[in-house]
């Protein structure tokens, strides 16, 4: 293998390093991701008693990737603001306002999701 490939096999990795980090900050500092997460949980504990099938499978590796990404877009973007911007600016509440309706309209559909998969299967 040549140099300059390992070299760029290697930084390869550590971008994987680094969104681990990333990951990890978030969720051992961010309440709601944590939230996210215990659903999260709860939701994989549900469809392996359930037996959801692939299909479902899919659409709920989607949703709760979508929610958790949503989460760590909003935290990263509360975080910009607040860096930007230390002291309380209209604009500055609108953009965080924004990131956390995107979080919102991410959960509603994650968990409309989860009503038409589980509901069958629990009040059917």
């Amino acid at each position: 293998m040549s140099k300059k490939v390992k070299n760029s096999f290697l930084g390869f990795l550590k971008g994987f390093h680094y969104a681990a980090k990333g990951i990890w900050k978030v969720a051992r500092t961010e309440r709601n991701f944590k939230i996210h997460l215990t659903i999260v949980l709860l939701v994989a504990v549900a469809g392996f008693m359930f037996s959801v099938s692939a299909t479902e499978w899919m659409m709920i590796v989607l949703v709760t990737g979508l929610v958790l990404s949503a989460e760590m877009f909003n935290t990263a973007i509360e975080s910009l603001v607040d860096r930007v911007s230390p002291e309380y600016e209209k604009t500055a509440g609108q953009i965080k306002d924004i990131a956390a309706g995107a979080v919102l309209i991410t959960a509603v559909a994650a968990a409309v999701v989860g009503v038409i998969i589980f509901g069958p299967k629990i009040f059917g």
